[in-house]
Parts: structure tokens; C-alpha cells; sequence
């Protein structure tokens, strides 16, 4: 019995991991691309929304202007 059929099947664990560890950080940055930009999406329209106050110098209230 020679020692390389675990030496084999060692390497071929190790090429499996590595490739399923970048498949898998591919995935990962992936989605979180997709997460990051539905969320400036929504912030643009949380912003556009939101209109601007300004002090009347009368009444010392904020107003929508």
C-alpha cells in the first residue's frame, strides 16, 4: 500500500474547498451589490420625499418650504 491514495484525496478536498469558498464569496458580493443598491435606490426617494424646513423669523416655527 503506497500513501498516495490519501494524499489524493486530501488534495481533492482542499481543491474542493477552495473553489467552493469562491463560489461562494462570488455569491456573497453578489448579493450584497444587489442589497446596496435597492437601498441608495430607496434612500434617493426617502430624500426627494422629505421636503425642506425653513424658520419663519415670525413665529419662530418650522415650515415646510
Amino acid at each position: 500500500m503506497l500513501p498516495f491514495p490519501p494524499v489524493i484525496a486530501a488534495t481533492l478536498a482542499a481543491i474542493g474547498i477552495w473553489t467552493l469558498s469562491k463560489v461562494l464569496a462570488r455569491e456573497w458580493q453578489r448579493v450584497n451589490a444587489e442589497l446596496d443598491s435597492r437601498e441608495r435606490a430607496a434612500a434617493a426617494v426617502r430624500t426627494r420625499d422629505v421636503p425642506t424646513l425653513r424658520r419663519d423669523p415670525v413665529t419662530g416655527e418650522y415650515r415646510p418650504q
